[in-house]
């Protein structure tokens, strides 16, 4: 059984940017995608100038970084309540 310590450790700031960053990449990569198929439905046939190979980029590797984050933030946050839990 854990010992009662009045509650859960507080929140560090460094939890809250990396659960900020995780969401921001997650929604820009979301947000990629949908003006990858606008853009599709539109008629963009170049693909290769402009802004849109730094919009692939975003697309694929952007739910990469998030998940990679979130898992940070996940181990972080049970490191934080194991060490709370023993003192």
């Amino acid at each position: 059984m854990s010992k009662e310590s009045g509650g859960a450790p507080p929140v560090r700031r460094i939890d809250k940017i990396l659960a900020a960053m995780s969401l921001g990449i997650l929604v820009l990569s979301v947000a990629c995608f949908f003006s990858v198929i606008i853009a599709g439905a539109v008629g963009v046939e170049n693909y290769e100038a402009g802004v849109w190979p730094a919009v692939f980029f975003v697309q694929m590797y952007g739910p990469i970084v998030a998940f990679l984050l979130l898992i940070t933030l996940l181990i972080m946050s049970f490191v934080r309540r194991s060490r709370a839990n023993r003192q």
